[in-house]
């Protein structure tokens, strides 16, 4: 058994009887509730999202509607519930395809080196040389200014610190006693890379990646509330906050409860990165 295979496996043992850290399962519960919301959406949320309301404009939270309305009468309850949908979808998909892309580059830079490790690393210096969120932008705008424009441009920019964190990882572990009586054995380049490197130098990724959905998703919405991202009149918290800006100070719950929203779910992930992290022995 792999040093990897342990590592879960006592994991998984510490978790089923209630050994795990006490992040984990704030940050899973959150998550979870969240995730129940978005899937029950359609039952739960009290309104059409986008259904709009000429006699019922910048209401208060009362009775009728909890969160208040927006500026064209919507309730904001309701599009809150609608917007976990969206930046979910946006926290999951945004992390995805960057670990994909650069779990699978960082490996082969690693583990081959030569020629491919000096190339990768080239490109990555220069993606880096670039401020992160300006580089995006500019990604979405030669684009089109839309949520699929927005995941390729976290695939093309978001890959390199996962390709950083694996190289790294596997330029330790390829030189462990397994590898090299794998090596000596015979076995092929793709067996000793998915059978003894990649379980022992993904698990840094893993819970990396849950941190870096907290990136992701303050990154979506930000996009959205420069008016890159989703585009209205769809419910997205981004969005809501960026059309309750001109409202701030006389309807400070078109703004308020979204930033509520965003912040918990950020915490969600932030807590479940840190237990995780904890439960296996890794940092990040």
């Amino acid at each position: 058994m792999t040093l990897a295979r342990t590592q879960t496996a006592r994991a998984g043992f510490r978790l089923a009887f209630g050994g795990g850290p006490l992040p984990l399962y704030l940050g899973g519960a959150i998550l979870l509730i969240w995730f129940a919301l978005a899937v029950m959406a359609p039952l739960l949320a009290p309104y059409d999202p986008i259904f709009q309301d000429g006699t019922a404009r910048l209401q208060p939270p009362n009775s009728v509607h909890w969160f208040g309305t927006d500026n064209f009468g919507r309730d904001i309850l309701s599009r809150i519930v609608w917007g976990a949908r969206i930046d979910l979808q946006i926290a999951l998909f945004g992390v995805v395809f960057p670990f994909l892309i650069g779990t699978t580059l960082g490996s082969c830079a690693g583990y081959f080196g030569g020629w491919i490790d000096t190339v990768l690393m080239r490109i990555i210096d220069v993606v880096l040389a670039f401020p992160f969120l300006v580089l995006m932008m500019a990604i979405i705008v030669i684009l089109k200014p839309g949520l699929s424009s927005f995941y390729v441009a976290m695939a093309l920019v978001g890959w390199v610190s996962y390709a950083r964190l694996v190289r790294a990882q596997i330029l330790v572990i390829k030189s462990s006693d397994f590898v090299l009586a794998a090596t000596s054995l015979g076995y092929s380049h793709s067996r000793i890379m998915f059978r003894h490197l990649l379980p022992n130098a993904i698990l840094g990724s893993v819970v990396f990646s849950m941190s870096d959905a907290v990136l992701v998703l303050l990154n979506g919405a930000a996009i959205s509330y420069l008016g890159l991202g989703v585009q209205p009149p769809t419910a997205e918290w981004g969005i809501m906050i960026a059309e309750g800006q001109s409202f701030i100070t006389s309807a400070w719950w078109i703004t308020t409860f979204p930033g509520i929203a965003i912040v918990t779910l950020a915490m969600g992930f932030s807590l479940l990165a840190d237990g995780l992290g904890e439960l296996l022995g890794v940092r990040e």
